[in-house]
């Protein structure tokens, strides 16, 4: 048993390497053959298999056998992850409701971006989303626009950790599909003024209110989820 123990943490200790080696360099690059990588990791050939299938598995790595064959990077797909992580949060009951409070918490930093360093050539873009605002009428057309709100920043700022969050909410609400289940946690009038405020400091390019109207609606959102 205590062999077996040892053996295993060996082919994971291998894998943390093996990933570290991987994440280093650009996707598609060759790590090396299966001897190279043996050499380089300091174990055995049938160890580096096996934490080879680890990294396969989780996406990073890929085998191409023949001529010029061997070991290389590889970045995991988006939308795998994305699903992966919403059946995770399914298995532990995490639903809608809570993956748009975990995402509204992390809204901050990406609006206080917007407010900094929208360009002027993209105002339009804040210009039509509070334009759509007069027009929401349920909780329907609210997720709508908390998905499109989001996707319109993305496109101008990366953060991939609120981006995969937002993405697994909204695979949470089609899963689910009740709208009763973001009308029960958001006053709807609530919503579009707080939404409104942040997009119109948005507008303004003024960052100061903007962090200031972004942690307000936060502050909202936590004590409609503690109603």
């Amino acid at each position: 048993m205590e062999k077996k123990s040892s053996g295993n943490r060996l082919v994971t200790e291998s894998a943390d390497h093996l990933r570290d080696l991987i994440l280093a360099r650009p996707a598609g690059e060759q790590i090396g053959s299966l001897s190279e990588v043996a050499a380089e990791l300091g174990v055995g050939i049938v160890t580096v298999q096996q934490a080879a299938r680890i990294l396969e598995h989780e996406g990073l790595l890929s085998v191409k056998r023949g001529p010029g064959g061997g070991y290389y990077g590889a970045r995991p797909d988006h939308e795998a992850i994305e699903r992966a992580f919403a059946t995770y949060m399914r298995v532990h009951n995490i639903g809608y409701r809570e993956a748009f409070e975990l995402t509204v918490l992390l809204d901050c930093d990406i609006i206080c971006a917007a407010a900094r360093e929208l360009p002027k050539t993209q105002l339009g873009v804040i210009s039509r989303l509070i334009e759509r605002l007069d027009n929401i009428e349920n909780a329907e057309d609210c997720i709508r626009f908390e998905n499109d709100f989001r996707e319109s920043l993305f496109e101008l700022f990366e953060r991939p950790l609120l981006e995969l969050l937002s993405h697994v909410a909204m695979q949470l609400y089609t899963a689910q599909s009740d709208p009763a289940i973001f009308a029960q946690a958001v006053p709807l009038q609530e919503w579009k003024q707080g939404r409104r405020r942040i997009l119109d400091a948005i507008h303004c390019r003024d960052e100061e209110l903007a962090n200031f109207e972004a942690h307000r609606f936060r502050r909202m959102v936590l004590r409609w989820s503690t109603a």
